[in-house]
């Protein structure tokens, strides 16, 4: 049919499986999410690795201390604690004891950061609004259902990584 991609036979080389236009879509958004933390650390004058140890802090359901954040953001322990320093010299993040284990720390995004944050944010936000405020009931319903599928989909991805990056590595012609 003329207009209609097939999806019939192996995808060609460098391209991904899928075809449609919603998944399409949801690729792009993926890749555009990447440079957002990038123009929000711009925006906030502040590294990649400050903005995503910001994100780490303000999206995590547990408290995270030094060497959980560094955990998450791939960096060593010095590392991580030169960031949090960073952070806390700079009136984003403070240490304060942990909730449930008085003999560790845990870093708390300080409401200073947050406006900033949400500040910085506010233009995209404000356009992500508009463009659901265009939607129908029920389109914005299937929007957020598609979603929260997409989301848990990515999540049970996340969870079923191998700990060990050598685990998911497959044997090369040379091993």
């Amino acid at each position: 049919m003329e207009g209609v991609s097939s999806t019939a036979g192996p995808p060609p080389a460098g391209r991904p499986p899928t075809s449609s236009e919603a998944a399409r879509a949801l690729r792009e958004v993926l890749r555009i999410a990447g440079d957002t933390r990038s123009a929000l650390a711009r925006r906030l004058g502040i590294g990649m690795t400050d903005a995503a140890a910001i994100d780490h802090l303000v999206s995590s359901t547990d408290p995270l201390g030094p060497v959980e954040l560094g955990n998450r953001l791939g960096i060593r322990s010095a590392s991580a604690t030169t960031l949090v320093d960073r952070l806390v010299q700079a009136g984003h993040v403070e240490r304060a004891p942990h909730p449930s284990d008085r003999r560790r720390l845990s870093l708390q995004v300080t409401e200073h950061a947050v406006t900033e944050v949400l500040a910085a944010l506010r233009p995209m936000l404000t356009g992500v609004e508009q463009a659901v405020a265009r939607l129908t009931p029920e389109q914005a319903a299937a929007t957020a259902a598609f979603l929260h599928e997409v989301a848990e989909v990515m999540r049970d991805y996340i969870a079923t990584a191998p700990d060990d990056p050598a685990a998911g590595r497959r044997p090369t012609p040379r091993d």
